[in-house]
């Protein structure tokens, strides 16, 4: 509705609006809206509706006052508008329009109005830099035109995005303080450093766009890549004196016996020889040397209960868990135990996504299917329905198995979830 244009105080007559909605008419209001619209809301132009039927043309000559014969209309709508007001409808095109529903929208005014919030937001942050020790950096400048230019931010909302810009711009202010500051700890963690500057400990967790943020600002000041991968990430964090998160996630491990000659490799050891498992963090990861012979063949199963079930038996090979999903942790210690020429056998559950998480891991680590194949599948099927199992239906989309064309047929035409606990007899025979 144009600004000289108000809404008439009282509806249309019941009987004018039944006409104004009859079918016939249908695409005419749809292309008049979109027009509308477009053109800042005043009814300027023109529009042609196409392959008009006979109702369509019965219906438009009853509202245009004029006769239409064929089969294409083409419509000025400042005639139209003004056919509108001096009708029994009373009312210009855009008052019409809105009265039919839904609410106008002034597109031309919105994407203005949008324009105007990005100006805003990136105005707040170039303040922002200017007032805060980075500018005195001579990379921040480029580090603002490569977010603006990467159109992450621009993405977000505004007030979201300015927010976000602004800590982004605090955090690394902290990280590079240049001189007559405040003075800083030598170490940050990351979750004082997020408090700090965001007031949640989890502001700059691994994934959120602040942490993607920062660490941009990071690789740009030290002049390397921006980090492709956790480990990266973490290497790129310690680079600015942050220290992630590294205690609170661990893999479960069992019979790792790494030759190296600290305590913690002889800890390890020891706790292999009595048959121990062992939960190890990202930080002891860093810091054990875990030399493991050449071709040692460590198995790598999905669920806890294969671990302890080796323990008790008093199993002697190395085995690694999962605990159901890869997790940042699992994967630093198999790309050590495959850079150390280790060969890695995997098995999991055989549900969709059992095998999901095998293709990862077989394609990361060229790894064995252990025990992993269609055959194994339909023995323990097989095995599950004599001694009367009950029975677990697959859910979920079909996943093939890279390693076995024929499991994943196997397995939808059975229908039978497995999980490891089914094969354990059989896995703990092959942990010697």
């Amino acid at each position: 509705m144009t600004g000289a244009e108000r809404a008439p105080e009282h509806p249309p007559d019941p009987d004018v609006l039944a006409f104004l909605t009859r079918p016939g008419l249908t695409r005419l209001w749809t292309a008049a809206r979109t027009r509308l619209e477009r053109n800042g809301l005043r009814p300027t132009g023109t529009i042609t509706l196409q392959r008009l039927d006979a109702e369509e043309r019965q219906d438009l000559s009853l509202l245009l006052a004029r006769q239409l014969t064929g089969p294409i209309a083409t419509i000025r709508l400042p005639d139209l508008d003004s056919r509108l007001r001096a009708s029994a409808v009373g009312r210009g095109l855009a008052a019409t329009l809105a009265e039919l529903g839904p609410p106008l929208t002034d597109r031309r005014a919105a994407r203005g109005a949008a324009a105007a919030e990005r100006a805003r937001v990136w105005a707040t942050a170039e303040t922002a830099l200017e007032a805060s020790s980075l500018s005195a950096q001579p990379w921040a400048g480029r580090w603002l035109e490569e977010i603006r230019r990467g159109g992450t931010l621009a993405r977000q909302e505004p007030p979201t995005a300015a927010t976000v810009i602004t800590q982004a711009v605090q955090t690394l202010a902290v990280l590079f303080p240049g001189t007559g500051t405040r003075p800083t700890p030598a170490t940050w963690g990351r979750g004082e450093l997020a408090t700090s500057t965001t007031g949640s400990a989890h502001g700059l967790d691994d994934g959120t766009l602040l942490s993607r943020l920062v660490l941009r600002g990071i690789a740009l000041a030290r002049g390397v890549e921006f980090p492709d991968g956790a480990p990266a990430r973490r290497a790129l964090w310690r680079t600015a004196s942050v220290t992630p998160d590294e205690v609170s996630s661990t893999v479960l491990t069992y019979g790792l016996r790494p030759t190296g000659g600290t305590w913690r490799e002889a800890a390890l050891r020891e706790r292999a020889d009595h048959h121990m498992e062992t939960h190890l963090t990202l930080r002891e990861l860093r810091a054990l040397h875990l030399e493991i012979p050449p071709r040692t063949r460590v198995h790598v199963c999905e669920n806890p209960r294969v671990v302890e079930a080796a323990a008790d038996a008093g199993r002697t090979a190395p085995l690694i868990c999962t605990s159901g999903s890869a997790t940042t942790v699992v994967l630093t210690l198999l790309d050590t135990l495959a850079a150390a020429d280790c060969t890695l056998a995997y098995h999991g559950d055989f549900d969709w996504p059992g095998i999901a998480l095998a293709n990862r891991v077989i394609k990361r680590y060229a790894a064995e299917p252990w025990r992993m194949r269609a055959a194994d599948y339909e023995y323990l099927a097989a095995r599950t329905h004599l001694h009367g199992t009950p029975q677990i239906l697959l859910t979920g989309a079909p996943v093939e198995a890279t390693w076995d064309p024929e499991l994943s047929p196997a397995m939808t035409a059975l229908d039978i979830a497995l999980h490891e606990e089914a094969a354990l007899d059989l896995l703990l025979e092959d942990l010697g």
